[in-house]
């Protein structure tokens, strides 16, 4: 993409076409309102600053749930408009994207210096294994205790291989170590019930509606990983890390002027250690306002059905906010407005939209730097250091993923619904990503070597395939096929 848009912008005739006027920078509310506030969580570089931010981020949410259920009608579509624009707000204020600032001067200044001075590249990603206050990782580690509990009951493990949804609980309950299994599953949705595949799309059913929909992630947690607690995968991250960071420092202070570059890098990267785990939580927190947002209107829809204005609940689907307003507000639906969308909505999905697209309706292409990469190798975007060999697992939908010991992912796209199956992964290859998308970011603290940004990787790359992902260089080899 970054290609794509240099090409771009060296069509003068594109450019000289470009609306004329004089471009403002609002110091108050642009991104130099983020740079003051960035300095001084550098030179304090103190982790209790950001779980300040998220035990604030929690009440407000706390808050806007406890009056949103006192609301319907037009005063919960008022409600939830006024919010959204709060939660902007907060998203993007200094608060939140002061430590986004920090995490990524960082990042960016240990991995620079360390090729610079030692020849090595990404060292930063090591440096950010089993970091505090990631929501994300976190979530993996805590499906990972699901599995250990399960896998001591042998017939919960056969249930969970034919369980059903609208039984689900009452039938594992009757099981030996069902109630626990439950009980631990039951925790686990409480906190991350909101999540699921696409989860920015408000629409999409949530892991809270459909409980078997984690399973196929237990599952293979059982099968590929070994009985462990997450507390102790966690710290065996954190061991590593700490190595790779005395092993830099004793190099470093090899070189001349070492001492300073030494204090100056442990600064860095004890920086980097704090800050960088927050990086998932502004998208962890919005979902969950999402939520909340959704089971309020779902009453709303409830209500439309009871009075057989609707024929199904997810009807509401195809229709915009303003839309669904007017219609609790008339009491009126236009079922031929619906009709049409849902038409629309099976050819949109079969359509694969550029990467870059002018408003004149023109698509740019962008081509990777192939200098160093070997014949026949596809190429992408490193974002998580390491070499891995494994079999490649091929996983278009999140449901059908059934990961071995050794397997590699393969796949479209990740987002933090996929993070339970990082724990079973030994590598990861997407096509859409950057250096920090949310594959790239939990990669990274896992310690598992990632690529992303491989255009059709899941069409190149045949499922059973033996490959090697090199995720210094950013690209992987075909070594055996299935």
């Amino acid at each position: 993409m970054k290609n794509a848009l240099v090409n771009l912008m060296k069509n003068k005739d594109f450019i000289n076409k470009l609306p004329k006027g004089k471009g403002t920078i609002n110091a108050g509310t642009g991104a130099l309102a983020w740079i003051i506030p960035a300095i001084k969580v550098y030179r304090k570089n103190d982790v209790k600053d950001i779980k300040d931010i998220i035990t604030y981020n929690e009440k407000l949410i706390v808050d806007m749930e406890q009056k949103i259920k006192t609301l319907s009608g037009e005063k919960l579509f008022e409600f939830i408009l006024k919010d959204t624009n709060d939660l902007k707000d907060v998203l993007t204020g200094p608060e939140n994207m002061k430590m986004m600032v920090v995490g990524g001067f960082v990042s960016s200044w240990i991995n620079k210096k360390i090729e610079k001075w030692l020849g090595e590249k990404g060292a930063a990603d090591m440096l950010s294994k089993s970091v505090e206050n990631n929501v994300t990782t976190e979530m993996g580690f805590a499906l990972l205790e699901i599995a250990d509990v399960s896998r001591q009951y042998p017939e919960v493990i056969e249930y969970l291989n034919n369980a059903s949804d609208e039984t689900f609980f009452d039938d594992l309950s009757k099981l030996e170590g069902g109630k626990t299994v439950g009980t631990a599953m039951e925790k686990f949705l409480e906190r991350y019930g909101m999540r699921c595949p696409g989860e920015i799309d408000i629409t999409k059913t949530r892991w809270s509606e459909k409980p078997t929909a984690i399973i196929p992630m237990i599952l293979s947690n059982i099968k590929s990983v070994e009985e462990t607690t997450s507390v102790d995968k966690f710290e065996q991250g954190r061991l590593e890390a700490l190595a790779k960071k005395q092993e830099l420092l004793g190099r470093i202070e090899q070189l001349p002027g070492g001492k300073s570059k030494v204090k100056k890098t442990k600064k860095m990267i004890s920086v980097l250690r704090n800050v960088i785990g927050f990086r998932e939580y502004p998208k962890y927190s919005f979902i969950k306002r999402f939520q909340i947002y959704k089971n309020a209107l779902i009453k709303e829809a409830n209500a439309l059905l009871q009075k057989g204005l609707i024929n199904d609940i997810e009807d509401i689907y195809y229709l915009y906010f303003d839309e669904l307003r007017d219609v609790v507000k008339t009491q009126k639906v236009d079922y031929n407005l619906i009709g049409k969308r849902k038409e629309a909505y099976k050819t949109y999905e079969k359509l694969t939209p550029p990467r870059v697209l002018t408003s004149e309706g023109e698509v740019i292409s962008g081509e990777y730097n192939t200098e160093n990469i070997p014949e026949g190798a596809f190429v992408g975007v490193p974002v998580s250091a390491g070499i891995i060999e494994g079999t490649a697992r091929v996983v278009l939908k999140l449901e059908d993923a059934s990961i071995e010991e050794g397997d590699i992912l393969i796949t479209s796209f990740t987002d933090p619904s996929w993070t339970p199956l990082f724990v079973s992964i030994k590598g990861l290859v997407t096509e859409v990503g950057g250096l920090m998308t949310h594959g790239a970011v939990v990669t990274r603290e896992y310690g598992i070597p990632a690529v992303v940004g491989v255009e059709n990787a899941t069409k190149l790359i045949k499922d059973g395939q033996r490959i090697r992902v090199n995720g210094t260089e950013g690209y992987i080899e075909i070594l055996q096929d299935s």
